[in-house]
């Protein structure tokens, strides 16, 4: 096996067991592509290239080789995980160098099943914002490095659409996971409650913050997700066609979706027709105060994440972002927003298997120091271009992010879909029928130049 570096994790690990190649040659080859193109994405905080070889050679040595499903397979982690012997920086100053002295549960078991962690991943500082830069590393988006990876599992989505790994491991708490996917052009699913474990920060911004994958197809994502959950998801009973509800509304009132957006869902809705299930076009009832209700859980979330830091170190975005929440603890807690929300839209998907959306309502914001800027022009920025991701959080739901057709510019545009609490088998199905009627290029042509950043 050669030109192992761009392979899917599925064919790495098969390789692997079946002695065609070994952990040592496949991460060799992976770090030197992170060593050639890193400089312009800026997806690593950390590459850990002596430790990952060495641990190549660990995983190359085990008796149960030929049994492990992540075999020898490169993979990044966010840094908001514990990695044994790193530290855990959070995108931040303020907080300390000291090195985990264990792995967080997920990154354990990605272990257990042959991976090895060849870096730790940029974020914005405290994984608050749905663009990564700060004090530690900017992430650009492979595809138009103009543009921002988005976040703030920016520097993972930008690792895996570079080619650098084939997996990387995120967190969602507001669509950290949906959107960086999303504008780089990769397959990722936010799983709902309880499937994969969390332990993300000081109580997983109040139980809405959920751990999973960043790949390029969906068979990689549903081979990593089963690892990180310790088993097969259930699938579903019926295997006729599903009831699809197919939705343009914006979920924030006043945030127009771009044309190549709405091109994408009408598309998408249409392969999904052709593949027999029912599509019909129908909108959430979403609330007129789901964006109040969206903003007093992200910044009380934050102000518990920064509770026990010095904010002097701190930039400006994320003290008044910790600020503005912590009114807003006590009120967030007692978790009444969320259920109102969710009685809200359970009627829905008691009538719909499945709702289709959008991913994002437009491109990214440009790649630079928004770290720099003040709090609202991040806020606005945010807002007006990932309106489709936070209800899900809120409600617990199970939410994918799916590529699909192209921006102007030629890089990635993409799809959402979103199950019912269990539904996670569901959504993959219905995502590996849009990969196979509408495929998509797999990683970033970085070697041979790439898209100019024209585009809505």
């Amino acid at each position: 096996m050669t030109d192992r570096a761009g392979r899917t994790a599925v064919e790495i690990a098969a390789a692997v067991r079946e002695k065609r190649a070994t952990p040592r040659e496949v991460v060799a080859e992976h770090l030197a592509r992170i060593e050639r193109l890193d400089g312009r994405v800026g997806a690593f905080r950390a590459v850990r290239a002596e430790a990952a070889l060495a641990e190549a050679e660990e995983v190359g040595a085990r008796g149960d080789l030929g049994e492990l499903p992540l075999a020898g397979v490169p993979v990044a982690v966010k840094d908001n995980l514990a990695v044994r012997g790193e530290s855990t920086r959070v995108g931040s100053a303020a907080t300390p160098h000291t090195p985990a002295d264990a792995d967080h549960v997920t990154v354990a078991r990605l272990r257990a099943a042959g991976a090895v962690v060849v870096g730790v991943t940029n974020v914005p500082e405290l994984c608050v914002f749905g663009t990564t830069e700060g004090v530690l590393g900017t992430a650009r988006n492979p595809w138009d490095p103009t543009r921002s990876a988005g976040g703030s599992s920016g520097g993972s989505a930008a690792a895996v659409a570079a080619g650098m790994v084939p997996l990387a491991l995120g967190n969602d708490g507001m669509g950290s996971l949906r959107i960086p996917a999303a504008n780089c052009g990769l397959v990722t699913l936010k799983p709902g409650r309880g499937v994969v474990p969390a332990g993300i920060g000081e109580g997983d911004w109040f139980g809405m913050s959920e751990n999973g994958p960043l790949a390029t197809t969906v068979a990689d994502v549903r081979l990593m997700l089963t690892v990180l959950a310790d088993g097969p998801l259930p699938e579903r009973e019926d295997s006729g066609a599903l009831r699809v509800a197919a939705s343009l509304r914006s979920p924030l009132a006043g945030v127009p979706v771009s044309r190549p957006y709405s091109r994408a869902l009408r598309e998408a809705a249409g392969v999904l027709m052709k593949a027999g299930h029912q599509v019909r076009r129908a909108d959430p009832p979403y609330p007129a105060s789901l964006g109040v209700t969206a903003l007093t859980h992200w910044t009380a979330g934050t102000s518990v994440d920064a509770r026990d830091l010095d904010r002097r170190l701190l930039t400006r975005r994320t003290r008044v972002h910790a600020a503005l929440g912590r009114r807003f603890v006590a009120r967030v807690a007692d978790g009444a927003d969320r259920e109102r929300l969710r009685e809200r839209l359970e009627p829905f998907f008691a009538e719909y298997d499945v709702l289709l959306t959008p991913a994002l309502a437009r491109r990214s914001p440009g790649a630079g120091p928004w770290h720099e800027r003040g709090w609202l022009r991040n806020v606005v920025a945010n807002s007006a271009y990932s309106p489709f991701t936070p209800p899900w959080n809120l409600t617990g739901l199970p939410a994918m992010s799916v590529p699909f057709g192209t921006l102007d510019s030629g890089a990635p545009c993409a799809v959402q879909l979103v199950g019912r609490p269990g539904s996670e088998a569901t959504l993959l199905e219905l995502a590996e029928r849009i990969e196979a009627l509408r495929p998509w290029r797999r990683t970033a042509p970085l070697d041979r130049g790439g898209p100019t950043g024209r585009g809505a």
